[in-house]
């Protein structure tokens, strides 16, 4: 009887996983089709005319590509500052927020308002991609599906990879490179047994989106083929580029916003002004706003001359600067390929200058871009390998993608070290550390493990008194107040030993105030348990007072070295039983 029991239990464990990964990603690839659809909706309302959305801003008069964009970010900015603030920017960095931080917790309303937002924004002009916004709902399912079922932190976490893992493999129609994006990006921590579930949301996700989006890729591919080993040697100088081109996107990303402040931007006005910045940009290149899909098929397919490459990237790269720096709701996955399209497509007619006998095509060269520059701002080199490998499927555009991508991934390791995703969580005061035991502290709060029961004692108590005290506690330590009950500092029994050893070397008058420790480290009730961890290293402290977070000497408990171990393993324990 147990025995079977036992078997039911583990096909359980075995079954719900999938059954989670096939629910999830269906929604999430049903996500990805509606957006897309709302996306087109929201271009037919806004401009007139027929054709993709650059023709149409094109044919607009001027005040409308001012004013569309201006009012577009007026309302995104409103929608951002009071309802929903986790809707800003790309999305992917407040995933890997939640994933780290939130036990993976994602509001069920950032579904729609995320799809809304977005595509009112991206319609409107703004330079922004539609990947990272469907990140964040694929994610939005995953997380809501579990907590309504009341499932575990894992099986939440788990869901929200599945569901961004679907939502970017439905984009592209390319599991693997969803796959490995959630990996490379979103995961700190993956188990192994964890990969095969992430797959299935994949492909799930894919193969429910396919007949809604014609069975095919969203970008026109040229045959690739690499003619001669020398060619590494170009794509090297791409990577290279490539690299710098991506901390220059970050550049303009992350200081545009002090552009806004000087200008005294309120919040939230501040994609508004962004739009009317946009909005002139369009006025001279109308190809650098929207996503830009049909600037890189006429990339791919050689149809761009030089000239307008560069300055299509240089539009692109202030556009994007002045739509994610102001705040709007988009994702900076779609720019990058732009970005490296237009700059790869320099790069081969650079390449046909320089090596003038040799068969050179500008499109070979526009897709690697592609990879190398994604490569670059996201810091994941698979990710972006896989993602051209599976928009090609030829073996043969592989090495010149290592090359490239991973050359990016150096000049950005090395003069900057952070991803664009990890840089805006840096800047907002996050530091996200990959690892299963950090991301487990992370989740732990000091005033659900802290001890409300203490001893006090008041600064001028005599000695004397302070040692019958001690005699009739069973704490070690003693939080020294003083009259007003305020925390002046901890007198411990090692403070005590010479008093108790030598009582003849105490004098008259003497108090707890001049035994105590003055020197006191204290925590927040609502700091996380990672600080605690990292405050018993680096002090030798078996205590520390927990104050109230508006008021740094109000002594609320005590938290101790010993209730953070046991804590700990059974945080470990419970995650352990309900996997």
């Amino acid at each position: 009887m147990f025995k079977l029991r036992s078997k039911r239990q583990s096909l359980k464990t075995i079954l719900t996983p999938i059954l989670l990964a096939l629910v999830i990603g269906s929604l999430a690839g049903l996500g990805a089709v509606a957006f897309k659809f709302i996306l087109e909706l929201g271009v037919d309302l806004l401009w007139a005319g027929d054709g993709a959305f650059c023709h149409r801003f094109a044919a607009a008069p001027w005040y409308m590509k001012l004013a569309i964009p201006s009012l577009a970010g007026l309302v995104v900015g409103v929608i951002i500052t009071w309802l929903a603030p986790e809707l800003k920017g790309p999305g992917v960095p407040e995933v890997m927020e939640a994933m780290a931080l939130s036990e993976g917790k994602i509001r069920g309303r950032v579904v729609l308002l995320k799809t809304a937002i977005t595509a009112l924004m991206i319609s409107a002009g703004g330079s922004l991609g539609r990947e990272g916004p469907i990140v964040q709902i694929g994610s939005s399912i995953g997380s809501t599906i579990t907590s309504l079922l009341r499932m575990s932190t894992e099986r939440r976490r788990l869901a929200v990879a599945c569901g961004a893992a679907a939502g970017i493999a439905a984009t592209f129609q390319a599991p693997m490179a969803g796959t490995l994006f959630v990996v490379e990006i979103l995961l700190f921590d993956l188990e192994v047994m964890n990969l095969s579930t992430i797959v299935i949301a994949a492909v799930t996700g894919t193969l429910v989106s396919r007949p809604f989006l014609d069975e095919g890729s969203i970008f026109s591919i040229p045959e690739f083929s690499l003619n001669h080993s020398a060619e590494l040697g170009l794509y090297l100088g791409l990577g290279l580029m490539a690299g710098v081109l991506s901390l220059l996107l970050m550049l303009a990303v992350f200081t545009l916003p002090r552009f806004y402040t000087r200008l005294g931007c309120p919040a939230w006005l501040t994609p508004a002004c962004g739009g009317l910045l946009v909005g002139c940009v369009g006025l001279v290149m109308p190809r650098a706003l929207g996503v830009g899909y049909v600037t890189i098929n006429d990339a791919l397919a050689g149809n761009l001359p030089l000239s307008l490459l560069l300055l299509i990237l240089l539009c692109k790269l202030v556009a994007t600067g002045f739509s994610l720096g102001s705040g709007m709701s988009g994702g900076i996955f779609a720019p990058s390929l732009v970005l490296g399209a237009m700059l790869g497509g320099c790069v081969g007619y650079l390449a046909q200058v320089i090596w003038p006998g040799h068969t050179i095509y500008p499109a070979h060269y526009a897709l690697i871009g592609m990879g190398a520059v994604v490569s670059g701002t996201t810091l994941a080199p698979i990710t972006a390998i896989l993602t051209i490998f599976e928009l090609t499927y030829s073996y043969q555009v592989i090495l010149p993608l290592m090359v490239a991508c991973i050359t990016s991934l150096l000049v950005v390791r090395f003069f900057h070290g952070y991803s664009i995703y990890e840089t805006k969580l840096q800047l907002r005061g996050v530091n996200i550390v990959r690892g299963h035991d950090v991301n487990l502290l992370r989740s732990m709060w000091v005033t659900d493990h802290m001890d409300r029961e203490f001893q006090t004692l008041e600064e001028s108590m005599e000695i004397s008194e302070v040692i019958k005290q001690l005699e009739r506690s069973h704490f070690p330590h003693f939080l020294v107040m003083d009259k007003e009950g305020l925390l002046l500092g901890v007198l411990t029994l090692h403070d005590l030993k010479g008093a108790i050893a030598h009582p003849d070397w105490l004098q008259p008058g003497m108090c707890a105030g001049d035994f105590m420790s003055r020197d006191v480290i204290t925590v927040s009730e609502h700091d996380d348990m990672e600080r605690v961890f990292h405050l018993f290293a680096e002090h030798p402290y078996t205590l520390m007072p927990v104050v109230r977070a508006n008021n740094p000497r109000k002594a609320v408990g005590v938290i101790r070295e010993s209730s953070l171990v046991s804590a700990y393993g059974e945080h470990v324990l419970k995650q352990n039983i309900h996997s």
